[in-house]
């Protein structure tokens, strides 16, 4: 299987080859934020021609770079995709890892059509729904999996700017809710937030309610 940083679809064709039918590729954007929800993106791309060229693991590529495969993405004929989330009360209340995990079945469930096996960007998920391999720095290997992190990391990046709306003062829009200098300074002064995660230990120190 690869090893190098061109995703391929090496990993899908070996599915197929072996028997499956629609094969998923699964990622998640938004652990390690102190606010927002957990994002998950689950996507089958059509086998043939028509997958967008440049599909790579999102962190790797430019916001303009992103937003322009995730709308090349949505509108490639054949492709199956959804979208899962975990709120911030469920990331609290379950903590983060099995958030994720949540989220992740939320969108292969959500696919129009059943997948019958994932690729997992990661380690392997207990009690996932399908069965599916896991595949640490996967979004920089399979194809569907680094579709799946650009869907998810957009969708996640364009609710925070809707945030962005409703709380000015975080920067939610510039920072997405990862804890940047000026998110730290604005909870320092305003305290967090409904949408900050009070179980984060940055968030939990700081004890100021929300004016």
């Amino acid at each position: 299987m690869p090893s190098n940083n061109s995703p391929s679809l090496a990993f899908e064709e070996a599915a197929y080859n072996s028997g499956r039918v629609r094969v998923a590729g699964i990622d998640e954007a938004g652990r390690g934020p102190l606010a927002g929800p957990v994002v998950a993106g689950a996507v089958v791309l059509p086998r043939g021609d028509g997958i967008p060229h440049g599909l790579n693991d999102s962190k790797k590529l430019s916001v303009r770079r992103r937003e322009q495969l995730f709308e090349e993405l949505m509108q490639c004929r054949g492709i199956i995709a959804a979208v899962g989330m975990a709120s911030v009360e469920e990331i609290d209340s379950l903590n983060i890892l099995k958030a994720t995990h949540l989220a992740m079945k939320r969108a292969v469930l959500l696919l129009a059509k059943k997948a019958d096996f994932c690729l997992i960007d990661g380690l392997p998920v207990p009690n996932f729904p399908v069965l599916h391999q896991a595949i640490v720095g996967g979004d920089s290997q399979s194809l569907s999996i680094a579709a799946a992190s650009i869907l998810a990391k957009v969708t996640r990046d364009r609710m925070m700017d809707e945030a962005d709306q409703l709380y000015p003062v975080y920067g939610f829009s510039r920072n997405k809710g990862y804890g940047t200098k000026e998110h730290m300074e604005a909870l320092r002064l305003y305290g967090p937030c409904p949408l900050h995660r009070r179980s984060f230990g940055p968030v939990a120190q700081l004890e100021l309610p929300f004016p």
